[in-house]
């Protein structure tokens, strides 16, 4: 071979071999677009929530990729779910952020066109509910003690499967406080609406929703008084979540103690407990399309885990929520999700006839 000819192929074989290296390292998101599907109408807490991280973790994903978010709402939040595991694109173009996805599957797993533990787990936030109820209910309420004075009581919720309508309910049976229940407000800010032009007396929100918006504007004014909020429970024990410390208003708990004595039981107690355990816990749950690159879901993991030390992102989500979301994380995510997808056939049958018995 001519000196040429060895000299062509040794620069070819250098550029071969400097070439693979940038090639493997090119983050997989560069140059890429990422659709942030929420499964709950575009205003409600979900959306705040939602929409918050799509603009805060884009910094933190390596090739920063442009972030678009859809709304999909629906069947309490099942329609957005059922179009990210069947329609959305597995190339990891697409990712979700689900309210409630995690009770539903676990009560009502047929209604999933693909089953949810086939989901590749991003993260999840716990998430915990204010109740509350319009003062001028009758014969007028002046403390959430009240609440079992009430007459002619119309409780709001969502959908008859929506895991808020079943807490709605059970913790007013359970209280023993007779009630109409309307529901079909699909979002938290109609159910809210509902509220203030008394259409509705009680509804309960997420921790940022009330502490954004319910707090300030309907219990300052006197309109709403705040009755109880669901505490953190890990299947054994009862925790003051971090947005409600220091508040006055007591864990359902707790209120129920002071109003009736003792402690709650029976299946209703049992149902409510676990709800805790599965949907307080994972209330908001990340995922992407069954089958998303390896690649993908690292990316975005890694970007989770950045985004809860982010102080941008802090400062933001306390401003507009008064609370900091925290997101669970990691290599394993995807399994300890799927081994928490699991009730008792006894509580997945009381829950399904309880919530029949909503319609």
């Amino acid at each position: 071979m001519s000196s040429l000819g060895l000299r062509a192929v040794l620069l070819a074989a250098v550029c071969a071999w400097g070439a693979d290296p940038a090639v493997a390292q090119a983050p997989f998101y560069q140059g890429k677009r990422l659709t942030l599907l929420i499964n709950f109408a575009a205003g409600g807490p979900t959306d705040i929530e939602g929409r918050l991280l799509a603009k805060h973790i884009a910094k933190h994903i390596d090739g920063q990729p442009t972030i678009i978010v859809q709304n999909r709402d629906g069947a309490g939040g099942l329609v957005g779910t059922n179009y990210v595991g069947e329609l959305g694109p597995r190339d990891g173009t697409m990712f979700g952020y689900f309210t409630g996805a995690a009770w539903k599957y676990v009560t009502e797993p047929e209604r999933h066109t693909v089953d949810f533990r086939t989901f590749e787990f991003i993260g999840y936030s716990p998430g915990n509910a204010v109740y509350y109820v319009r003062s001028d209910t009758p014969p007028g309420l002046k403390s959430a003690a009240d609440l079992l004075k009430a007459q002619g009581l119309v409780a709001g919720g969502l959908a008859t499967e929506s895991s808020k309508d079943l807490l709605i309910r059970l913790t007013l049976d359970l209280l023993g406080v007779p009630h109409k229940y309307i529901t079909g407000f699909r979002s938290s800010v109609n159910a809210r609406l509902a509220v203030q032009r008394g259409e509705i007396h009680l509804h309960s929100e997420s921790t940022p929703g009330y502490l954004s918006v319910v707090e300030p504007t309907m219990v300052k004014a006197g309109m709403v008084i705040p009755l109880y909020y669901d505490a953190d429970y890990n299947g054994e024990t009862f925790r003051v979540p971090a947005a409600m410390k220091g508040s006055p208003v007591l864990p359902f708990q707790e209120f129920y103690k002071q109003v009736r004595g003792g402690t709650p039981s029976g299946l209703p107690w049992d149902a409510y407990r676990t709800n805790l355990a599965v949907d307080s816990a994972m209330l908001r749950t990340i995922a992407m399309p069954p089958g998303s690159p390896t690649a993908a879901q690292e990316a975005l993991r890694a970007a989770l885990a950045r985004l809860n030390n982010d102080k941008d992102y802090a400062a933001d989500t306390m401003k507009a929520m008064q609370f900091v979301p925290h997101y669970e994380t990691g290599a394993d995510i995807s399994m300890r999700v799927r081994r928490a997808l699991m009730v008792s056939p006894e509580i997945r049958t009381f829950v399904t006839s309880y919530m029949r018995g909503g319609r």
